[in-house]
């Protein structure tokens, strides 16, 4: 275990600000388990949830996204923007700042419902503020780019924030807030493409060398990735146009039809089956699984559409979030990769948590218990993850630098 302190943790110089992913990774690391852990006992016992507007399962979904998610999102894009753009490390003051809002948000929309539309608004105001901070920070460097390959993250950024607004605004109104949460979880998915598109090539090749294949390269191809982005794309906007209609199912098909083309550029041979490219790629098998079984559910009306969903939530941002914030939070806190059994570990109980997880929604399946065994194996994952990766952001580089500067891929 890595020594840590802290002492002084809400000083610039304290090494949990020297790289922007740390103050992020850590809530998310740490909201991971306790969220679930709370949304398990509530389905077990009844024990109560924070009051907001919309009831638990908005809290449950809002926390899942606007939370932990956006934690995850923040510390992925304070570090990659300048390893992608240049410009060196985002200074530790900024940083903070955004910490600050993603913690008063959490306090804010915890206790709307005690305190009614001031807190709720607050809530509004600290999220919209923390994603306008990343967009201040990043858009300079990323327009700067000559060739603006990177302008993605940018517009993930705008379309996460409007679907922030959009649900404050129906919260803040009366109206039932929850079709925002379902857009925002359309545009993780396309941001999770993006990403993984950076980080498959670096981690794969690598694998490919280190296994000695010749011959073979993995590419992500970008025809093929913007074409399931323009499908989930489709049919987020469907969703959220006209929700339930058959229409929304034959577009949520063709997303798992690009998914499943896109899923054929990793297909490079048994190199696949390492721990980081297989877990890499079962991030798309969850993510083409989800959509099929959603699009399924509407074209036939089947009634396992929340299976689908769930398969997209648990299985596929759960899994990106958790090989994201594996490979690169070791890597930019100067550490080797991971070579112990705990991470593929926590990557087959998050598996097993999805499968779960969408097994509860079919019919004749024992419901309740289906849910919490799934919600515990997700906090079992995290609390694993927590438990390994936690200290490593409070600690000092353990190669003696400063900064986010990433080791070498091995």
């Amino acid at each position: 275990m890595l020594k840590f302190s802290l002492r002084g943790v809400t000083a610039p110089g304290h090494p949990l600000w020297m790289c922007g992913l740390r103050p992020f990774f850590l809530f998310a690391a740490l909201a991971a388990p306790l969220l679930m852990l709370l949304w398990s006992l509530f389905l077990a016992t009844g024990m109560p949830l924070p009051a907001v507007p919309g009831g638990p399962f908005v809290w449950h979904a809002h926390e899942l996204l606007f939370g932990f998610a956006i934690a995850a999102m923040a510390g992925f894009l304070l570090t990659v923007v300048p390893e992608f753009a240049g410009g060196g490390d985002f200074p530790a003051r900024p940083v903070r700042k955004l910490a600050t809002l993603w913690l008063l948000g959490r306090l804010a929309f915890w206790l709307s419902g005690a305190f009614g539309a001031a807190m709720l608004a607050a809530a509004a105001l600290a999220h919209l503020a923390l994603l306008a901070g990343l967009a201040r920070l990043a858009a300079p460097r990323l327009w700067r780019d000559p060739e603006r390959r990177h302008l993605a993250f940018l517009w993930a950024l705008a379309g996460l924030a409007v679907c922030m607004a959009g649900f404050y605004f129906d919260a803040l109104a009366g109206a039932s807030p929850a079709r925002w949460l379902h857009a925002a979880l359309g545009v993780f998915m396309a941001l999770i493409i993006v990403a993984l598109s950076r980080i498959s090539m670096r981690i794969v090749n690598a694998a490919l060398a280190d296994a000695g294949v010749a011959g073979v390269e993995y590419r992500a191809r970008p025809p093929r990735r913007n074409l399931a982005i323009v499908c989930i794309a489709l049919y987020t906007a469907a969703e959220f146009l006209v929700p339930g209609a058959r229409l929304s199912g034959w577009l949520a098909l063709a997303a798992a039809a690009a998914l499943f083309n896109l899923m054929n550029d990793w297909h490079i041979g048994r190199v696949l089956f390492r721990r980081l490219p297989l877990m890499l790629y079962g991030i798309y098998v969850f993510m083409a699984a989800g959509y099929a079984t959603m699009g399924v559910a509407l074209v036939f009306e089947t009634g396992a559409f929340s299976a689908g969903r769930h398969l997209l939530t648990v299985g596929a941002l759960g899994l990106a979030i958790y090989a994201v914030m594996s490979i690169a939070g070791r890597a930019h806190c100067g550490t080797p990769f991971e070579t112990r059994l705990w991470q593929p570990a926590g990557a087959a109980l998050l598996a097993l948590a999805a499968l779960l997880r969408a097994l509860s929604a079919w019919p004749g399946a024992d419901t309740q218990v289906l849910l919490v065994a799934a919600g515990l194996l997700w906090t079992a994952a995290f609390g694993l993850f927590a438990w390994h990766m936690a200290p490593l952001f409070l600690a000092p580089r353990a190669d003696g630098l400063s900064g986010c500067k990433g080791t070498a891929i091995p």
